[in-house]
């Protein structure tokens, strides 16, 4: 099949042994851009780690009526961010004007799932488009108690799966991704959430389509490199971007347009061995119980000791978020620590993963939803718990990650350095005690230590 010059849409399948799955996904693809793409021109693109189970002969088996296009990183070279990075400057090259991305073990994908990724990109001006899907409580964890919650809750962003593996994207997004500097999770695991941290932080339009419920090859929580890739690749961009998040609060939560039949089908079944999990979370502890006993205040170590040691599982939200920001600052403050950190994680993790469980499983999806939107409500409530270590920490950690006002209000000589930690001082203060926030050059300016004039020609350099 001659490869094509030139092209408007491109649908990308990412691949590792999906020999079983690929056909369906291909032939779904291929009716979908005959049906509502028919003006178009359409390349199907199977970006794939040289499987060994005959993926590559499963694609291009595949009947279809636009042309299919295979690439493959070189032989022992793995991870989905390989794969995507080939797609990105594949689209470059053929100068696409949208992208869309299914993984290739999807076995809910229908047709309309081409219309309703793509066309907020081709038709509506969004940048970068990500799912909404009906997902069984068991299925996503690391969605519903990590990657979500950060998301709403610091980056104050409501994008419910930043992880879902289906997106669609402009070429400006792609152009913007590859100008990143790339580090190794990223080109693993973490490819998802550094696509969708850096859309949120490089403030392009966001867009978010329902596709129904999602069928695929679901898996029990994983702690191993998926988990570390991840987490590590999230926490990364937070502490590389600090001061574009630190000072938002609730109030400033922005809720992506939604496009697409907004339902919420039967989710895909699915059974998790409990005794299993709560096996890996003991073997866990056991193995990051130093650690803990280290970074966390005596309460909160007991309190998850005695939870695991007993079999009871019952790690309430409020705690949840408090250990998660607890790690989340460690993190930032000893970088050399920094495997060791996400390693404590692990049994927490597990631990708020399993008592979830326990409290939703006789509930319906909506019951599920309302729980994990008030985990993420939390998230973002709680910030003055991160704040205040912060504060407790290091006062001057928060000038330096939110230098941009600050520092050049004290550079150009206006204030002094010891004015603007009083006035972070009343800032801190405000947010924990009465979750009021004034920016910093508000409160110089009422305390009648920087002038109108001088705030604004510290805006001004700001812009520059």
């Amino acid at each position: 099949m001659a490869i094509m010059s030139s092209v408007d849409l491109i649908v990308g399948i990412p691949s590792y042994n999906e020999a079983d799955t690929i056909g369906g996904v291909v032939r779904a693809v291929d009716c979908g851009l005959e049906r509502y793409f028919p003006h178009l021109k359409s390349l199907i693109v199977n970006v794939d780690n040289n499987s060994p189970d005959n993926t590559k002969e499963a694609f291009l088996s595949i009947e279809t009526k636009h042309k299919k296009e295979y690439i493959s990183t070189p032989e022992g070279v793995k991870g989905k961010g390989y794969n995507l990075r080939n797609l990105f400057t594949l689209a470059l090259e053929k100068g696409a004007k949208a992208v869309a991305v299914i993984d290739g073990d999807i076995q809910s994908i229908t047709p309309e799932w081409v219309r309703d990724l793509a066309s907020p990109v081709l038709n509506d001006g969004r940048d970068f488009v990500t799912p909404l899907y009906t997902r069984h409580q068991f299925d996503g964890t690391l969605t519903n108690h990590i990657c979500y919650p950060v998301v709403f809750g610091l980056l104050s962003t409501d994008i419910r799966q930043p992880i879902g593996g289906e997106f669609a994207f402009s070429p400006a997004m792609i152009k913007y991704w590859l100008s990143r500097e790339w580090k190794g999770s990223f080109y693993r695991y973490g490819i998802d959430i550094f696509m969708t941290v850096s859309a949120v932080l490089g403030g392009f339009k966001v867009g978010q389509v329902y596709l129904g419920s999602k069928v695929h090859k679901a898996s029990a929580p994983k702690l191993g490199q998926m988990f570390e890739e991840v987490v590590d690749t999230l926490f990364t961009l937070l502490m590389d971007h600090k001061d574009k998040w630190i000072n938002k609060t609730v109030e400033d939560i922005v809720i992506p347009p939604s496009s697409g039949e907004k339902r919420l089908e039967e989710p895909q079944e699915l059974s998790i061995d409990i005794r299993d999990l709560k096996r890996k979370c003991h073997e866990s502890f056991e193995e990051n119980k130093e650690t803990l006993k280290e970074l966390l205040d005596p309460y909160s170590f007991v309190r998850i000791q005695e939870m695991i040691e007993m079999d009871y599982y019952d790690l309430d939200l409020l705690l949840w978020t408090q250990l998660f920001y607890t790690l989340l600052y460690t993190y930032d403050q000893e970088e050399g620590e920094r495997k060791r950190i996400i390693n404590a994680l692990k049994p927490l993790y597990l631990a708020r993963s399993i008592s979830f469980d326990y409290s939703t499983w006789k509930y319906n999806i909506r019951f599920v939803e309302t729980e994990v939107r008030r985990q993420a409500l939390l998230f973002s409530t709680q910030k003055s718990y991160l704040w205040g270590l912060y504060w407790k920490g290091n006062r001057e950690g928060l000038i330096s990650s939110n230098k941009r006002f600050g520092q050049v209000a004290v550079r150009k000589g206006y204030v002094s350095k010891e004015d603007v930690l009083k006035a972070l001082d009343i800032q801190l203060d405000e947010n924990l005690h009465t979750g009021k926030h004034r920016l910093i050059g508000r409160i110089l300016l009422e305390q009648g230590l920087l002038t109108p004039g001088e705030v604004e020609d510290i805006l001004r350099d700001l812009k520059t």
